[in-house]
């Protein structure tokens, strides 16, 4: 059986008992609580996604033509709209001022496709205006990937192996994995107001009228609460090394 970083983990610190196979650790309760939330999240995002991309938009207008459109609205002509292959793997590249639309939602026409491509034209109207929260975002991405990559290969050393060193090490990994729980963080008003700034645009330019708004609202809803669940997940996971760190440093 292999375990996972949280399992190892556990295992390490009880030493036999409480924690491992041979007892319960009630830490285990914040991973799975946290597991469940982000199942139930891309549920509702899965659900919403599918059920509006059933309902065709009176405009017409595919995804990819509703980011076109969007983005000459707000005076934005340096932004190349792209397709890009994946389900749901839509997404703004400000190093590359490119919009990438999955196939599901470049050349529909549905009321989830073209909200879809809205919210991905408001990051770019984000960039384009400076906004700062992006600006962060962006910047720090190269470190956090780094933290993401290393901080659970030293997390597991820090607990495996008994010594002075491996305590830094432990140490050093806890405060990459908080950089990285602190960047899901900064990333939440980022994208709610890229769905603002969609839904605002939509409205303006009526690609979709009145009463489709209301399926904009719940897709870009069910996305948003995609990072709410993954924030909180991190947390959680956070919360647990922190417990069983300090506990570690009782024994």
């Amino acid at each position: 059986m292999q375990m996972t970083p949280l399992l190892a983990a556990g295992y390490y610190y009880g030493g036999g008992y409480r924690y491992g196979f041979y007892g319960m650790d009630w830490t285990y309760l914040l991973v799975l609580a946290g597991f469940v939330l982000c199942l139930i999240a891309q549920g509702l995002v899965s659900s919403a996604f599918n059920k509006y991309s059933r309902v065709s938009a009176m405009s017409g207008r595919t995804g990819a033509e509703t980011a076109e459109e969007l983005l000459r609205s707000q005076g934005i002509f340096d932004v190349d709209v792209q397709r890009v292959d994946g389900n749901l793997t839509d997404h703004y590249d400000p190093k590359n001022k490119v919009l990438r639309l999955s196939a599901s939602v470049y050349g529909s026409s549905s009321v989830a496709a073209v909200s879809v491509a809205a919210h991905e034209c408001g990051h770019a109207v984000q960039h384009h205006l400076g906004y700062a929260p992006l600006s962060i975002r962006t910047a720090i991405v190269p470190v956090v990937n780094i933290a993401q990559t290393i901080s659970w290969p030293l997390i597991l050393i820090g607990f495996l192996i008994n010594s002075r060193m491996s305590t830094l090490l432990l140490e050093i990994g806890v405060l990459m994995f908080a950089a990285v729980v602190l960047f899901q963080l900064i990333t939440l008003p980022v994208e709610f107001d890229a769905s603002r700034r969609g839904r605002r645009m939509l409205e303006e330019t009526h690609i979709l009228y009145e009463n489709e708004i209301a399926g904009t609202k719940a897709v870009l809803r069910a996305a948003a609460l995609t990072y709410v669940a993954g924030a909180l997940s991190s947390i959680l996971q956070l919360i647990r090394i922190i417990l069983l760190t300090g506990g570690r440093r009782r024994d």
